[in-house]
C-alpha cells in the first residue's frame, strides 16, 4: 500500500514539476503577446480533449511502457490549466501598478519578480491546484502500462471481482487528490518565497522517498513482471522463492499486474523487466513471425521447441523449459445452459449461433487463435459479441447477461461458478503450456537464474494451478503464500528458505 502511495505521488508530483517548468516560463514569455498566448491556449485545450487512454496509445510505440508515457500523459493534461491561470494572473494586473513600477526605473526582469509574480502567484497557485487534482486522479491509469501507483488495486479489483480492493485505490487516490489540493490552498495566499519553499520540502521529500525504494546504487535487482491475475501473481512469487533459494544474494523485484501480453514483451525488449511468465502457445501466435509452411504437430513438445527457436532467432530471447499445465483458450457457458441446449463442444454451437451472446475480452477477439480463428476453422459466427475486461466476462455470465465467454483452463471462476468449457474439437487452440521468458544476454549472464527456473520444468498439473488460483480468487489467500506452500510441499524449496 505505502509503496503504491508513493509510486502514485512520484508520478504525480513528477509530472507536476514538469508541466510547471513548461508552462510558467512559457506563460510569463507571451504575457505580452496575446496573439502567441492564445494560440497556445487553443494547442494545450484540443492535447486535454484527448482521452488518457488514447494517449497512452499512442505515446507505447514511441517511448514503450512504464514510467515515461505515463508522465508526458500527465504533462500533457496539466499543461493547460497551469499556463491558463499564469497568462491570466499576468495579463489582469491593474495597468497603473505596471505603470508605477515603471516610474520606479524597474528592469523587466525586477519588475516580474518584485512586482507581477507576487500578484499573480495566488492566480497562478491555484492553476497548480487544479493540475495537480487532476494529475492525481488520472494517474490511476498509470497502472496500466506497468506504472504502478494506486491504479494496480482498482485494475487488480476489477480482475478479482473484489470491490474492496477497488475501493482502496479510488478512495485513496481522492484522498490524495483532497490532501494536495488543501495543501496548495493553504499556501495559496502565502508569499511566494513560503509557497516556494514548500512544494520545494514536497518535491524532494517524495523524490528522496522515491529514490530510497528504487536506489539505482543499491545492486543488481532481477526483475520480474506477470500479466494481470490471480495465475501470473502465483507464478511469479514462486519465481522469486526458487531464485532467492538459489542464491540468496541475488535481489529480485516483483511487478504483478503490469499489463497486457503486448507491454509486458515489449518492457522486456526494452530491458525495463528481466522475466515474465509466458505461454508457449502465445508465443507463436502473437509473438514471433512464424514463417509461411511452418507446420508443428501440435503436440506440446513441438510448440515449446519451435516456439523457443523463432524467440532466439528474431528476438535473441530464451524460453526456458516449461511446467507440466496447459492453460489454454476455452469457450464456456452454464453448465445447466449448455446440458439443456445439448452444447458439448464448439462445432455444437454453430446451431445456436443466432440465439447465443457472446461476451469475450479485446484480446481473444483479434487473436487467430481467438474469435478470428473460430470463425474461420468452425464457421461460428455470434449475432451478438460484447467486448469486455477479462473478470467482468464472468461476472456477465453469472448474471445471464452473456451465454458463452471465452476463459483458460486454469481459471477459478470455472469451478466457482459451476461452468462447463466446450471442447476444442477441431483444435483450432494450441498448447498453452507456462513457461519463463528473458533475453538471451541475460540468461547467459545468470546461470543461476536460470537454473533455479528450471526446478519448476515440468512441474503443477492443471488440478493444482486450478486450485491455487482458487485459493487466492475465492478464499482470498495472498499469492505469495499459495506460491510458497506449494514449492514447500513439492519439495522444491524447503521450508524455512
Amino acid at each position: 500500500m505505502f509503496d503504491a502511495i508513493f509510486e502514485h505521488l512520484a508520478i504525480s508530483l513528477s509530472a507536476l514539476l514538469i508541466a510547471i517548468v513548461i508552462a510558467i516560463p512559457l506563460a510569463i514569455l507571451l504575457s505580452q503577446n496575446k496573439k502567441m498566448a492564445e494560440v497556445v491556449l487553443q494547442i494545450t485545450s484540443i492535447l486535454q480533449t484527448i482521452p488518457s487512454l488514447a494517449l497512452l496509445g499512442l505515446l507505447i510505440p514511441f517511448v514503450g511502457i512504464g514510467t515515461v508515457p505515463a508522465l508526458i500523459a500527465l504533462v500533457v493534461y496539466a499543461l493547460l490549466p497551469i499556463f491558463q491561470n499564469t497568462y491570466i494572473g499576468l495579463s489582469e494586473i491593474d495597468p497603473s501598478i505596471e505603470e508605477a513600477a515603471d516610474a520606479f526605473g524597474m528592469s523587466r526582469t525586477r519588475k516580474l519578480f518584485k512586482v507581477e509574480l507576487p500578484m499573480a502567484m495566488p492566480v497562478i497557485v491555484s492553476g497548480v491546484r487544479t493540475a495537480l487534482v487532476l494529475i492525481i486522479g488520472t494517474a490511476t491509469l498509470a497502472a496500466l502500462i506497468g506504472a504502478g501507483g494506486l491504479g494496480t488495486f482498482i485494475l487488480l479489483g476489477i480482475d478479482r471481482n473484489d470491490p474492496s480492493l477497488t475501493l482502496i485505490g479510488a478512495v485513496s487516490s481522492a484522498l490524495l487528490a483532497i490532501l494536495f489540493s488543501g495543501l496548495i490552498r493553504f499556501l495559496q495566499h502565502r508569499s511566494m518565497k513560503a509557497t516556494l519553499i514548500a512544494l520545494a520540502v514536497i518535491f524532494l521529500g517524495i523524490g528522496g522517498i522515491f529514490f530510497a525504494q528504487h536506489n539505482p546504487i543499491a545492486g543488481e535487482t532481477v526483475t520480474i513482471a506477470g500479466k494481470l491475475g490471480a495465475e501470473p501473481d502465483i507464478l511469479i512469487n514462486m519465481y522469486k522463492d526458487v531464485i532467492e533459494d538459489e542464491d540468496s544474494s541475488v535481489n529480485v523485484e516483483l511487478k504483478p499486474n503490469f499489463g497486457k501480453t503486448s507491454f509486458l514483451f515489449s518492457a522486456l525488449q526494452n530491458n525495463q523487466i528481466d522475466i515474465y511468465p509466458e505461454f508457449t502457445g502465445t508465443v507463436l501466435e502473437s509473438l514471433v513471425e512464424v514463417p509461411e509452411g511452418t507446420e508443428t504437430d501440435g503436440s506440446p513438445d513441438k510448440t515449446y521447441e519451435e516456439a523457443n527457436k523463432l524467440l532466439k532467432d528474431q528476438f535473441d530471447m530464451q524460453l526456458l523449459e516449461p511446467m507440466e499445465y496447459e492453460n489454454t483458450y476455452a469457450l464456456a457457458m452454464r453448465r445447466e445452459q449448455a446440458e439443456s441446449m445439448g452444447i458439448s463442444k464448439i462445432s455444437d454451437l454453430v446451431a445456436h449461433e443466432g440465439e447465443l451472446r457472446a461476451g469475450f475480452t479485446l484480446e481473444f477477439i483479434d487473436r487467430e487463435d481467438g474469435y478470428r480463428g473460430i470463425q474461420e476453422k468452425y464457421g461460428l459466427n455470434f449475432g451478438s459479441v460484447q467486448s469486455m475486461e477479462p473478470a467482468l466476462r464472468y461476472q456477465a455470465i453469472q448474471n445471464q447477461d452473456v451465454d458463452v465467454i471465452d476463459g483458460y483452463s486454469t481459471d477459478s471462476e470455472i469451478k466457482q461458478y459451476d461452468l462447463v468449457t466446450l471442447e476444442d474439437d477441431m483444435r483450432l487452440f494450441p498448447p498453452y503450456q507456462g513457461a519463463a521468458i528473458m533475453r538471451g544476454e541475460f540468461a547467459n549472464d545468470h546461470p543461476n537464474v536460470v537454473n533455479a527456473l528450471n526446478r519448476l520444468a515440468g512441474k503443477i498439473t492443471e488440478d493444482q494451478m486450478i486450485e491455487m488460483n482458487y485459493e487466492v480468487n475465492v478464499e482470498g489467500k495472498q499469492p505469495a503464500q499459495v506460491a510458497r506452500d506449494f514449492l514447500v510441499k513439492e519439495k522444491i524449496i524447503e521450508e524455512g528458505n
